[in-house]
């Protein structure tokens, strides 16, 4: 695209300081859009209170009442790749905002050409449609639109949803499936600024990956239920064995909902907090987490696995992006993406089992498909170029 776009992103950078993951997933499209030679500005205004760093067992210690450490980890982010005074942040407990001064937020805000709404963090879209072309990017498809197709409890997701003008989701072949609910969902991924995913010397010799055990209630519908990864990862506790020599690695978050998270030790005595292996997660954490494993290894939320809707993990892609091959659960995203080389799907643990075999007996042909794969299907360069033509001309 030849055209100089003015675009505002949204995203949850100073929400979650801690974690590098989050981080890069909104932080490479204003990064990717501003090398595609955009006028970008990146905002955050999600209606959710920030976390802190430290938090202890009190839930309300985890809130952080002073945003000031969040904003200044979102303006050294943004500083990093060049958005420095590119940045708004609303802080929801007063409300204040942070970042551009008035009159320039207003005046980016009543100039934009386009506004990206990635993962729908953004709480109030109605306030925003001065901007011509407002996009919702569903990053978590099947839950997206089950929550779009039930009646109850849901009515503010919907409106939020349907303030919009056009639709993608990393869900690439939802269309094709039950879950489309009248919205003309395009085909979308992760973009991967790929210049700061540069493969290196794997430090370790270990299959790795990053996970939350959960990340909210499952959701039922017309007697399904589409749970998290905690239904998967539970098919897969023998995996190690199976594959040992060769060690396979864990990274969980400390969250555990255990009023409602599915199994037998819920609720029980010996319901434990997963052990949370990143305890600095920031940018540089994150990345050299990923690019020290010998690849990843990783099942899959179990609605993405039932609702076959093609979704691929943002987190894979940098695995890819960093050279490194990923063994992981098939939602149906062979159709899209090629599985066989660098990208290697499984659906049963003999399958995960052989793959890594797979993997491990011809490491370095995997490993080069792998940064191949990244190039040719997640480059920031191709995803966004597409994401922003079909946004203005739908």
């Amino acid at each position: 695209m030849s055209s100089r776009l003015r675009i505002v992103v949204t995203g949850l950078i100073a929400q979650h300081p801690r974690l590098g993951g989050v981080a890069w997933d909104y932080l490479q499209y204003p990064v990717g859009l501003a090398r595609l030679g955009h006028d970008v500005y990146y905002l955050e205004d999600s209606g959710e209170w920030p976390y802190t760093d430290d938090g202890g067992t009190d839930p309300d210690s985890w809130v952080a009442h002073d945003p000031t450490p969040n904003v200044e980890h979102l303006e050294r982010t943004l500083a990093r790749f060049g958005l420095a005074d590119r940045w708004m942040y609303r802080f929801p407990v007063e409300p204040r905002w942070y970042g551009l001064a008035d009159n320039a937020r207003r005046e980016v805000l009543e100039s934009a050409d386009l506004l990206i709404n990635v993962s729908g963090t953004l709480e109030r879209p109605d306030e925003y449609r001065a901007i011509p072309r407002m996009v919702y990017v569903d990053s978590d498809p099947v839950f997206t639109q089950v929550k779009l197709a039930v009646l109850r409890g849901q009515e503010a997701f919907q409106k939020r949803v349907s303030l919009h003008d056009v639709f993608f989701s990393f869900g690439e072949r939802i269309q094709s499936t039950e879950f489309a609910n009248g919205f003309a969902w395009r085909p979308t991924r992760q973009p991967i600024v790929l210049s700061e995913w540069q493969p290196v010397e794997a430090s370790r010799d270990v299959m790795t990956t990053v996970m939350s055990w959960t990340s909210y209630r499952p959701l039922r519908h017309r007697g399904k239920v589409y749970g998290q990864k905690d239904i998967e990862l539970r098919r897969f506790l023998d995996l190690p064995s199976a594959v040992a020599p060769e060690q396979l690695e864990v990274a969980l978050g400390g969250a555990f909902h255990a009023d409602w998270e599915t199994g037998e030790e819920s609720g029980s005595d010996e319901a434990r907090t997963p052990a949370e292996r990143l305890r600095a997660s920031g940018l540089d954490d994150y990345r050299d987490y990923v690019r020290s494993s010998k690849g990843e290894l990783s099942v899959a939320k179990h609605g993405y696995v039932v609702g076959r809707a093609g979704w691929f993990s943002c987190r894979s892609a940098c695995y890819l992006a960093a050279g490194r091959p990923a063994i992981v659960e098939d939602t149906g995203f062979g159709d899209v993406i090629p599985s066989g080389e660098g990208v290697v799907a499984f659906s049963t643990p003999d399958e995960a089992a052989d793959a890594v075999r797979n993997v491990t007996g011809d490491y370095a042909r995997h490993a080069r498909a792998a940064r191949e794969l990244a190039s040719e299907y997640f480059d920031s360069d191709r995803v966004l170029t597409r994401l922003v033509e079909e946004a203005i001309a739908a």
